[in-house]
């Protein structure tokens, strides 16, 4: 935590009216995701800016063996934070300083779970992981606000996908949206 603090004052990892509810409104809420999906060893965590949800579940799952994760963050100051940390916790975490096209495009491993805060729409946010999450084994978990419903719907009008809504446990309004066998509407590639 005095690491998060620390890079706060200069590099925007949280939005400042969070800091100090860390622990329910980052932590807690990255938690949440790991019993989303039980036995997940390789998850891929999309705009990682503070660690949020995948250096904490990095953290979370460092003693199951097998387990890693990529935190993708095109942002370089945010992405050497995120170096920084992972050096200090030995997480099995690998930061991948690039965009998440990029890295979707090149990435050629094994993949269960897709995830995201607080970065886009979901529409955007399928279109930006679609080359991993049109995997048959994975799994797209993005927590999402009182709005989650109305994403979802938008989102169906270009996406067909399997999807169902979570109740966040830290946020009465919170929803995460769970998805898999992603394809675009109308069947193009």
């Amino acid at each position: 935590m005095p690491l998060l603090l620390e890079w706060q004052r200069t590099v925007n990892l949280i939005a400042p009216s969070t800091v100090a509810h860390v622990w329910t409104r980052h932590l807690a809420d990255s938690l949440q995701l790991i019993d989303l999906a039980p036995g997940a060893r390789t998850w891929i965590d999309v705009g990682s800016g503070g660690g949020f949800p995948g250096l904490i579940i990095a953290c979370a799952l460092a003693s199951q063996p097998g387990v890693s994760i990529h935190l993708v963050e095109a942002n370089t100051r945010k992405a050497a934070f995120l170096r920084e940390a992972q050096r200090l916790t030995g997480a099995p975490a690998r930061v991948h300083a690039q965009r998440m096209e990029e890295f979707a495009q090149n990435f050629s491993g094994d993949v269960d779970v897709i995830c995201a805060r607080a970065i886009s729409p979901l529409k955007s946010l399928l279109e930006l992981t679609f080359p991993l999450l049109k995997r048959p084994q994975a799994l797209g978990l993005f927590p999402k606000g009182k709005n989650a419903e109305d994403e979802l719907h938008e989102a169906s009008n270009s996406w067909k996908m399997r999807a169902i809504l979570v109740a966040s446990r830290t946020d009465p309004a919170g929803r995460i949206i769970a998805i898999r066998n992603l394809e675009r509407a109308g069947g193009l590639p």
